[in-house]
């Protein structure tokens, strides 16, 4: 389980590169995007087949994020979630949440083997402020049940 204060740490200058976002709105990539830029993070967005996503720019690879960015979150189908992680790592990018069903054994090991400050099997809509909706809802049984992070 990934630690509270890693999840802190990796939200708390609220600016990311997300992996994986999409043109179609109800698409999750999409909607982890435009709730996060709702909490006023700063986003550089990742997807090869566009190069704006409401009028900001997006990147068509991770290679192509500008070199302040320090983040990733990867939302991507599993798949594509192993070169995600190589590419980061490439790149020099150290702290990277991979959203839960996005990670694989492979890019888990891979992250694991660079010393990666990784978060996985967490929904980063249930720890980016302020939470609502269902996420407040599955934060508060997470708490209650046992599963949030400590």
């Amino acid at each position: 389980m990934s630690k509270l204060s890693s999840i802190k740490s990796f939200l708390e200058p609220k600016e990311m590169a997300i992996a994986g976002v999409s043109r179609n709105p109800r698409k999750f990539g999409r909607m982890v995007y435009d709730h996060l830029k709702k909490r006023e993070f700063r986003l550089c967005g990742i997807n090869p087949n566009t190069d704006s996503i409401n009028g900001d720019p997006c990147f068509h690879s991770v290679a192509d994020l500008p070199a302040q960015v320090s983040r990733l979150l990867v939302v991507t189908p599993k798949n594509q979630t192993l070169e995600i992680v190589q590419a980061a790592i490439t790149r020099g990018i150290k702290n990277i949440w991979i959203q839960q069903t996005s990670e694989t054994p492979e890019a888990l090991e891979l992250a694991a083997k660079n010393n990666i400050d990784l978060i996985s099997k967490e929904c980063i809509m249930k720890f980016a402020e302020p939470v609502d909706g269902v996420h407040k809802f599955h934060r508060f049984f997470s708490r209650l049940f046992g599963g949030y992070p400590k």
